[in-house]
């Protein structure tokens, strides 16, 4: 192996003198921590929740922290950003009667403890805290709660976005796509390099398609115990511990994991199957996947649950290409392995 720097030089890739970094071979990293906190303070401070609705008034007051780390890499002409960050928001309510009467004023703070690259296609937990945990206190607080966290995700779906299209290093490569100030750099730009990486970014662009998931676990239980798990919102409380809202009818809508994912029922058999319509929050608008879970006993206390999940989109809006990944991850690790867990079903 040849020492650092006495490598063959035909396999080297030099810094030009002009210091241009041409079709962004190299590895290069955009540190967007201060980028991120301005981008969801401009996004945040000073936003209206609720505006007299139920005698309510809910108004964001400021972004106070954003602390952990974020950068933008970039790789011949690919954007791969990185993120892990927290994100403190304060927040002010207002109760009033009837006759406009205020019956209390309280400050309280929104945590989001965890907004994260890996989990691009997933909505972040969110904490709402209030100060006065009285009576009035706690319906401002569940007030935020139930109108203000839609907006808060709402606006964090818009910085992943950003992220995803390069950040505060958008510019930069929009800049070096025309050229830089050297004469030679714009020609080679425009004459050699830079056609085919345009064709290739606007090919991803393009990019569609579906996917489906199929996955077999085996249960410990009776399948009309596993029916019944699966189907009782307050048991998807439970194992989830996130809110649910679940109908038992055909036609029915359902909530699970605090509303990132909604559907319909569409066929129910007791004891035997499963079928709905399920999408996630964040997949583009429109878009619904096909879930059917069968349930087979073939021995009474042994259940056999076959999952197929048609249609799941290979991107979310955003361009993250995690989707079909983090939903299977999802059914074994938040799902089927919590039911095994919290009921005792595991074998």
């Amino acid at each position: 192996m040849a020492k650092y720097g006495e490598g063959d030089k035909r396999w080297i890739v030099e810094d030009r003198p002009d210091g241009a970094n041409v079709h962004n071979w190299h590895w290069s990293e955009t540190d967007c921590l201060e980028w991120s906190r301005n981008l969801l303070t401009k996004l945040l401070d000073n936003q209206t929740v609720l505006d007299g609705e139920g005698g309510l008034f809910i108004k964001i007051v400021k972004v106070e922290k954003v602390e952990g780390e974020a950068y933008i890499n970039v790789r011949k002409g690919k954007i791969i950003p990185g993120y892990e960050i927290s994100l403190t928001l304060s927040w002010r309510g207002e109760a009033k009667d009837s006759d406009g009467k205020s019956l209390l004023l309280v400050d309280g703070v929104v945590e989001v403890p965890y907004i994260s690259d890996e989990n691009a296609d997933e909505d972040p937990e969110i904490r709402v805290l209030v100060k006065d945990e009285g009576p009035v206190g706690k319906r401002l607080k569940d007030a935020f709660f139930a109108k203000g966290r839609g907006f808060v995700w709402e606006k964090i779906r818009f910085y992943v976005g950003a992220m995803a299209k390069g950040g505060p290093a958008k510019d930069e490569l929009e800049v070096k796509k025309v050229g830089g100030s050297n004469g030679e750099v714009k020609k080679a730009v425009a004459n050699v390099v830079m056609a085919p990486v345009n064709k290739e970014v606007v090919k991803e662009k393009k990019k569609e398609g579906f996917k489906s998931i199929k996955i077999t676990e085996k249960f410990s239980c009776r399948a009309r115990d596993m029916f019944e798990i699966l189907m009782d919102e307050n048991r998807w409380k439970g194992f989830t511990q996130s809110n649910a809202k679940i109908s038992k009818e055909v036609g029915g809508e359902f909530m699970i994991f605090d509303g990132a994912v909604t559907g319909t029922n569409v066929e129910l058999q007791e004891g035997k199957l499963i079928a709905q319509k399920w999408r996630f929050g964040n997949w583009p608008d429109g878009l619904h996947s096909m879930v059917r879970l069968t349930l087979d006993e073939p021995e009474p206390g042994t259940t056999v649950v076959n999952l197929i999940q048609t249609d799941v989109p290979e991107e979310d809006r955003y361009g993250n290409s995690t989707v079909v990944e983090n939903t299977e991850r999802g059914w074994k690790d938040l799902i089927f392995n919590k039911i095994r867990a919290v009921f005792g079903f595991g074998i």
